[in-house]
């Protein structure tokens, strides 16, 4: 398994050029957080905000949109029953994160199937939480989009038909192929494996820990999956996907140093000023010190 290197790291995430603006960091639609999950799809768009994407919309329960709106500002909101509006904005949308908080009802799997219906080769399709239960019950198949799937241990079992204690390096490695070529799959777990069908080999972190273990981790880094994917065209899907991974847990250990845990809302709060810091580097002590390389 390859190690994330400071060179991936200033490959991907480089200075914004003075004369872009908000179109050019990614149009994302994050689809979520029913009943009674509203919170999940909260963290996901504020994991996808910091991170630079341009504009993020939420499609969630109508209850969620005052406290998202409260929180989250910059986030726009829509209620989820409304689909001619659901439909219009998958149309316009470059990334489209659906699963955090998602739940596995008949109504979810129909949105499902709308967005497989729809989604076109040149957006990014995300598939988190629930969204990966619904799709592995179902007999739908997958669309030509740029997919990427983030699944924890048991939502890996779903997907790739390896039982825990089969989730071995290899035979994860093979499952992996049998995906449509170029799809990603971030295998999470206390050693997160980030793969893409088409190589063999696979990225691994040496980063993260304990302190993860709580409730919206994983919404988390989703949602800034999501606002990696909408960014850095300079490099492929997989590198972008990559370096949110493994930036996620470098922050999340550099704040375990002074916290028993750390809120997945902490880690979405100092995401800016370490993409900031990667871009000023120009000593390695950087590196080693804040993201925890060359250990």
């Amino acid at each position: 398994m390859k190690q994330i290197s400071e060179h991936l790291l200033k490959k991907v995430i480089i200075s914004r050029s003075p004369n872009t603006h908000k179109w050019n960091y990614g149009r994302l639609l994050l689809i979520g957080g029913t009943y009674p999950y509203g919170g999940a799809i909260m963290m996901a768009a504020l994991a996808a905000v910091y991170s630079g994407a341009g504009l993020v919309t939420v499609a969630t329960n109508r209850d969620n949109l005052t406290a998202l709106h409260s929180h989250l500002p910059e986030a726009m909101g829509f209620d989820l029953a409304d689909h001619e509006l659901l439909c219009e904005q998958l149309q316009k949308a470059s990334v489209i994160l659906v699963g955090p908080g998602l739940k596995e009802a008949r109504e979810s799997q129909a949105i499902l199937h709308m967005i497989f219906e729809q989604v076109s080769s040149q957006q990014v399709l995300i598939l988190d939480g629930g969204a990966i239960s619904l799709f592995a019950a179902s007999q739908f198949e997958l669309p030509k989009a740029q997919l990427v799937f983030t699944p924890h241990q048991k939502e890996w079992e779903k997907l790739s038909g390896l039982e825990l204690v089969s989730q071995t390096e290899d035979k994860s490695r093979r499952a992996v192929q049998n995906f449509p070529k170029g799809t990603v799959i971030v295998e999470k777990g206390p050693h997160t494996r980030i793969w893409t069908s088409g190589q063999e080999e696979g990225y691994q972190l040496d980063v993260g820990g304990p302190y993860q273990a709580t409730g919206g981790m994983g919404d988390t880094l989703a949602g800034m999956i999501a606002g990696f994917a909408g960014q850095f065209p300079q490099v492929s899907l997989y590198e972008r996907v990559v370096t949110a991974t493994y930036l996620h847990s470098a922050i999340a250990e550099k704040l375990s140093q002074e916290n028993y845990v750390v809120l997945p809302t902490l880690i979405s709060k100092e995401i800016p000023k370490y993409m900031k810091n990667i871009t000023d580097a120009t000593q390695e002590k950087f590196f080693i010190e804040y993201l925890n390389l060359g250990k």
